[in-house]
């Protein structure tokens, strides 16, 4: 589970994928008198708390063209659960000056100052540097980047350094774990997949006995008995390949939520603030919704009685439509939940089964690794069906979906924990998960004290969307599914910049 804490892309030590951006513009101002401008691109990422834009790195400057293709390239940490706002600056430089801000009068005065500002929404499907697992099997006790296996290592190196060096350590093995180092040697990805042959038997040295022995020739040899390279896939090589996030919203509307009409309600919708209902979905929301392009939202409400007869329901849909419950975009579903309010009478009980099924119902039928559902339940309380919610996660678990639960209020939440898997897997009848798909998180524990909404709302993303990734990764490798190549016709797409 993801650390809770502001988000610093400048002084982060959370791993995060690496992402390179490259720039273009095209169609820039002309303000020189005699010749054409002279841009130069500055990036800016925006802290979460602050909302203060922070110089991250300019391009080079290209002198005389409104159409420049930047060499110098940016490199970030990406975090899907994350919203990483970026803000591209355009400058005609006059100057040899490395100080931007003795132009910005001037430009600003001719227009010519330009800004665009961008979420990873538009670079999810960017270039990024797959990884290899290279399984190594030796004859001898090799130790190789850390791995302890006494003959086979295992190394990862991304695709553009795997040409490099490989430094390969050999230990005398002894079961009570004080290896004895015997020595070193080197070699290359080249030389190994090679394979077993000539080329892959070494001479092992230790250095300190070079140094005391003018006759050591060596430590003796190790010899590579075989090679084997498997590719490792990562999230964003699936987004590339144009995996779809598709989104869905399920709003509990029972009755221990309160009266919607009073202030004292989970669901009471002030003039001034929004429900916590409101900010968890806007906040995972956000975030998802940049990964689904038709952005249409199914979004059902459970645990009311609805109109025209009055009868319980525990999964209708939030904008009456019962044949399409499609929302457009995050704001079409709060809109649907805020009209909801007004319709719907709220009552019980807290049955999840339905949704969850219905959900998986649609994931069913889309296992080819083209889409991914990620179900987002927000509620109060205590699951009223229980085995049945078991049921259905352990029938989830082989699907390409994932469960996020947001609980609201101040409820004590056990069963949620329950279904939550990071320690035990969820069974049901004898039958135990496939896969870990469900993350809990009780949103109290995200407000943050000083009353900051955005900030909120940006903790508890980072946290319940935190799993996603693997969870995606987990189902792909459990069903063989590699990514499709990429939907750009070049390996570093481009950010084009029209102003």
């Amino acid at each position: 589970m993801a650390s809770i804490g502001d988000f610093d892309p400048l002084n982060t030590s959370v791993p995060a994928t690496k992402i390179e951006v490259t720039v273009s513009c095209r169609n820039l101002l002309d303000v020189d008198t005699f010749s054409k401008s002279d841009p130069v691109v500055v990036l800016y990422v925006q802290g979460i708390g602050t909302k203060e834009w922070r110089e991250f790195g300019r391009t080079e400057m290209i002198e005389n063209t409104l159409n420049p293709d930047f060499v110098r390239k940016f490199v970030l940490d990406y975090f899907f659960e994350e919203k990483q706002n970026l803000r591209f600056d355009v400058y005609n430089v006059d100057s040899r000056s490395s100080n931007i801000s003795k132009h910005v009068a001037s430009l600003r005065h001719h227009l010519c100052v330009n800004s665009v500002s961008l979420s990873w929404a538009r670079l999810s499907a960017l270039w990024e540097r797959s990884l290899a697992r290279l399984e190594l099997v030796w004859r001898g006790c090799c130790r190789v980047s850390q791995a302890r296996n006494a003959g086979t290592s295992y190394l990862q190196q991304r695709s553009s350094a795997i040409a490099g060096t490989v430094k390969v350590d050999v230990y005398d093995w002894d079961r009570d774990g004080s290896h004895d180092f015997i020595g070193e040697f080197t070699t290359s990805y080249r030389e190994l997949s090679r394979g077993q042959s000539q080329f892959n038997v070494y001479e092992v040295l230790n250095p300190k006995k070079k140094g005391r022995k003018k006759k050591y020739i060596n430590s003796g040899t190790v010899t590579l008995l075989s090679f084997k390279v498997e590719s490792e896939y990562t999230f964003v090589d699936f987004i590339r390949g144009g995996t779809q996030l598709n989104f869905t919203v399920a709003i509990d509307f029972t009755a221990s939520n309160g009266n919607p009409s009073q202030p004292t309600s989970l669901h009471y919708m002030s003039p001034y603030q929004m429900n916590a209902y409101a900010m968890a979905l806007k906040a995972v929301g956000e975030i998802i919704q940049d990964y689904d392009s038709d952005k249409l939202f199914p979004a059902y409400g459970f645990g009311a009685k609805i109109p025209p007869d009055g009868n319980v329901s525990h999964a209708f849909p939030l904008n009456s439509d019962c044949e399409n419950a499609n929302c457009v975009g995050i704001e079409g579903v709060l809109e649907a939940y805020y009209e909801c309010l007004r319709t719907v009478q709220l009552y019980g009980p807290t049955n999840f089964a339905p949704v969850i099924s219905q959900v998986a119902e649609a994931a069913a039928g889309v296992t080819d690794g083209s889409q991914y559902f990620v179900l987002l339940m927000i509620t109060d309380g205590v699951i009223s069906d229980m085995v049945q919610t078991k049921e259905a996660v352990v029938n989830a678990s082989s699907l390409p979906m994932s469960i996020i639960i947001v609980g609201v209020g101040p409820a004590e939440f056990d069963a949620m924990e329950e279904l939550d898997g990071d320690e035990i897997r969820v069974s049901s009848r004898g039958r135990v998960a496939e896969r870990d798909i469900v993350q809990f998180v009780p949103f109290r524990d995200y407000i943050d004290r000083s009353g900051n909404q955005v900030l909120s709302m940006a903790r508890l993303a980072k946290d319940v969307l935190a799993e996603i990734p693997e969870q995606l990764l987990s189902f792909m490798k459990s069903r063989g599914i590699e990514p499709r190549p990429a939907l750009s016709h070049s390996p570093t797409p481009h950010i084009h910049i029209h102003l």
